[in-house]
């Protein structure tokens, strides 16, 4: 029997793959990833070319048995993601979750998390963190937001650029007027790091178009740098 492996690559800048990565990556049978073209640009920088297949949110209830045949033949896997490590706000679950049933051995190859990044150098306390990935869109948005107001410790938020004004108003309309670390474009050419109160980057954002993708870290009420 083969063996699973959740392998977390770089979250922008390629060179933080790890010497394991790599070497695992040259190693297996197969890499199921969520866009074999995103992929496709890490495999070619390392010189890998182990076969990959698709492994995303629209296919991932029938592959995920699939693959898991797969091993089940002597067949090692990779699962990976566009960016950062598998099953944190990206597919996964469902394939680990059959390995599980399975009794398919399941090994991590850790490495670059954006939420974990971002909190490190927020300047905001990290003893005790949650972690939200996207808020939803429409449909519960107003009840996650209500939760989140009650919680006593830092909030870690994942958002795209064309929502992020939106999202701001409403952390200050349901929350308040939080310090609040937005991170974008972590550990690539133009990555920027602020922390201010969230007033101050609503401001900003009604006045700038917003690039690249953003890490939010939400300060606990009552909070003061």
């Amino acid at each position: 029997m083969g063996i699973l492996y959740i392998v977390a690559t770089p979250i922008g800048n390629l060179g933080d793959l790890t010497f394991r990565a790599v070497e695992l990556l040259n190693e297996v049978d197969i890499i199921a990833t969520e866009d074999t073209r995103q992929t496709k640009k890490l495999l070619n920088h390392y010189a890998i070319d182990s076969k990959m297949v698709s492994y995303h949110e629209w296919n991932e209830i029938e592959r995920a048995i699939e693959l898991c045949n797969e091993i089940q033949n002597g067949k090692s896997i990779a699962l990976v993601t566009d960016a950062g490590t598998p099953c944190i706000s990206d597919p996964g679950f469902r394939i680990v979750r059959q390995a599980q049933k399975q009794n398919i051995k399941i090994r991590t190859i850790p490495g670059a998390n954006a939420g974990i990044s971002a909190l490190s150098i927020s300047g905001l306390p990290s003893d005790s963190f949650f972690f939200d990935g996207f808020l939803p869109k429409k449909k519960g948005r107003k009840t996650r937001l209500e939760f989140l107001s009650t919680l006593d410790c830092s909030i870690i938020l994942y958002e795209s650029p064309h929502r992020i004004l939106k999202t701001l108003i409403d952390i200050h309309n349901y929350l308040g007027n939080r310090f609040v670390s937005i991170s974008r474009e972590l550990t690539k050419k133009f990555e920027e790091v602020e922390t201010k109160q969230i007033i101050e980057l609503i401001d900003k954002y009604e006045n700038k178009k917003a690039k690249g993708e953003f890490v939010l870290i939400i300060a606990k009420e009552g909070f003061i740098l």
